[in-house]
């Protein structure tokens, strides 16, 4: 709404030379990091009021778990309220239209993004939260292929409407950007030929997978005081660069890798993201005061990838969210290895950080070394693009 606003009253401000004063506002990069601070600074200022008003809805943590090991972690954690993605989303929606170009398609599908799996993610927490009160037999949050189907959903909304942004089928939009792969050749001399561009089936295919895996990863992960919203928030700062780079066709083109237009405008909705999850970790460090629930989980890892989907960097987010795809690939292989062999276990207990946990690592030490493997992996990704 300001960024429009300013736009609307270009020609007066500079008649009355009063743009001087405004033209900042030009910039993507200065409207970024101003979303990173009012989404912070949302969070912390409404933080006690909503903590206050789950905490009266009785709004809390069950301590349940089906894992036996768990019982007396989970228990000491028991009515802390949870749903606070509620402030999280709140933020991300509240600071991206105040200083993003929200006419720009890119911005509104981010939103889209963002809004549904709040939706779908705070659902669950209510179904989940509320089924003591609703007596016995009530359901215990959505099933997991309910969840799914509406991840997938989504998922290909993104592909289908990204890939139509262009009309070229050979347009870098639509290519498979693969570890080390040049996009262009160097020194301007146009287009890498080897290059691999995915039809629409592929795409959306490419899409699904990228939107859907990271929502539950991240909610996998979020087991910790702090965890998610740590590494989320770091993990938001790398995916801010990409969409710097990508956005920029002058970096892009020096550094090898594909320009989208206008996706830098997706920076500001990663700064955004950056800030609610700061924000949120000033009231979810040890001990936490609220939890983001599925609320907030399903929607940081949804849009995660989706950005990563339109920067055409699946593969970078990946390196950067090591966290989270060894949390969610400790489930699987648990998963997998105790219905193959009938009983026996890879780790104590999945996802990985409560092994971590139950083989004497305090739960401080656990999260801070993955926001510190998760920072150093941020590193390595965006230096693999130099790289190229």
């Amino acid at each position: 709404m300001l960024y429009l606003l300013h736009n609307w009253l270009y020609s007066w401000l500079v008649s009355h030379d009063l743009y001087r004063f405004t033209q900042v506002l030009d910039r993507v990069e200065f409207r970024a990091m101003a979303a990173a601070g009012v989404s912070f600074a949302i969070v912390l200022v409404l933080g006690p009021r909503v903590i206050g008003l789950l905490t009266r809805l009785k709004i809390g943590d069950s301590g349940a778990t089906d894992a036996e090991i768990l019982k007396s972690h989970a228990n000491s954690k028991s009515n802390v309220p949870t749903m606070g993605g509620l402030l999280i989303v709140g933020s991300i929606m509240g600071s991206v239209v105040l200083l993003a170009d929200i006419g720009k398609f890119y911005v509104i599908l981010g939103l889209v993004v963002v809004l549904w799996h709040a939706v779908l993610g705070g659902f669950d927490d209510y179904l989940k939260l509320t089924a003591k009160h609703r007596g016995s037999g009530s359901r215990q949050g959505l099933y997991a292929w309910e969840k799914l189907i509406f991840q997938i959903g989504v998922g290909v909304l993104v592909g289908w409407f990204v890939f139509k942004q262009s009309a070229d089928p050979n347009d870098v939009r639509h290519v498979l950007n693969l570890p080390f792969q040049k996009t262009y050749e160097p020194g301007a001399q146009g287009l890498n030929p080897k290059l691999i561009y995915l039809g629409l089936p592929a795409f959306i295919l490419f899409a699904t997978l990228m939107v859907a895996g990271m929502s539950n990863a991240v909610n996998i992960t979020d087991g910790m005081d702090g965890l998610a919203a740590g590494v989320s928030a770091a993990v938001s700062i790398g995916v801010f660069i990409l969409c710097l780079i990508a956005g920029n066709q002058a970096w892009a083109q020096y550094l090898l890798v594909p320009y989208v237009p206008e996706a830098n405008e997706l920076a500001v909705l990663a700064g955004a993201t950056a800030g609610a999850c700061l924000g949120f970790l000033w009231w979810n460090c040890p001990p936490a005061a609220v939890f983001m629930g599925d609320t907030g989980a399903l929607s940081l890892g949804g849009v995660l990838g989706y950005i990563a989907v339109v920067c055409r960097q699946e593969v970078v987010l990946l390196i950067m969210s090591g966290v989270f795809i060894a949390e969610i690939g400790s489930v699987m292989l648990q998963v997998g290895y105790f219905k193959m062999t009938k009983g026996k276990r890879i780790f104590r207990v999945a996802p990985y950080h409560h092994h971590l946990h139950m083989i004497g690592w305090p739960e401080q030490q656990v999260v801070a070394r993955f926001w510190i493997i998760t920072v150093i992996l941020i590193v390595i990704a965006i230096a693999t693009l130099k790289m190229r």
